[in-house]
Parts: structure tokens; C-alpha cells; sequence
């Protein structure tokens, strides 16, 4: 799957670069439309991201490119890996974890 993102003057900090919050904000965004699509009936919330090491710094009129495949399927719980691209070039990538919650936000298992 891929998604997009433009760099607006509201997501840069007070040195004229992308806040990395907003960065792990769309990657965990992008990670859990991912897990939506690939189970549509089902609830998830974010439990884990492997590391967080920004690679390049990123100005504002950037339009970043997502790019999100599985890794993995547990018995409650999918990781996809999300990486980042301005133009040809990666400038962050990530594991995000994300579990299938029931109505009362315990652990269930996901469908085969």
C-alpha cells in the first residue's frame, strides 16, 4: 500500500523542519489503514514501533511517499513495516505493531 503526505507550515518546528511527532502520527496512521484494509471488520490500536531514527530532516512543500507492507501475522496481532521516501529517497522506516481489540478493548484473536 502506499500513501501521501505534504508538509504543510503547521507540522514544522521552530527551525523550519518537520516535527518528528507528526512523521510517527502518519506512519502509525498509514500502519493502522493498512491493518484496516487488510481485516475490515476488525478494531486495532497501535502497541508497539520497533525504533525511531529520523534520517534526513524534511522542509515544508515535501510531499512524503509511505509505502506499507505486512511482515507479519500473529494470532491477535499484525506488524507492517512503514517506511518513508521524499523522492527516491528513504528517510525513516519502522516496524509498527498493531493487536485487534474487542468492544471492550481486551485482546482477540484475528480472523484466518
Amino acid at each position: 500500500m502506499e500513501n501521501y503526505k505534504l508538509v504543510m507550515p503547521e507540522h514544522l518546528n521552530q527551525y523550519g523542519f518537520l516535527f518528528g511527532g507528526h512523521l510517527l502520527m502518519w506512519v502509525d496512521e498509514v500502519a493502522w489503514i493498512a491493518a484496516t484494509l487488510a481485516f475490515p471488520d476488525c478494531r486495532f490500536v497501535t502497541v508497539a514501533m520497533d525504533s525511531v531514527e529520523f534520517k534526513k530532516g524534511v522542509r515544508e512543500g515535501t510531499i512524503l511517499r509511505f509505502t506499507v507492507d505486512n511482515c507479519r501475522k500473529g494470532r491477535t496481532s499484525v506488524t507492517w513495516e512503514v517506511r518513508v521516501w521524499r523522492e527516491q529517497e528513504e528517510i525513516f522506516s519502522n516496524h509498527v505493531t498493531l493487536v485487534r481489540i474487542d468492544e471492550n478493548g481486551e485482546k482477540t484473536t484475528l480472523p484466518s
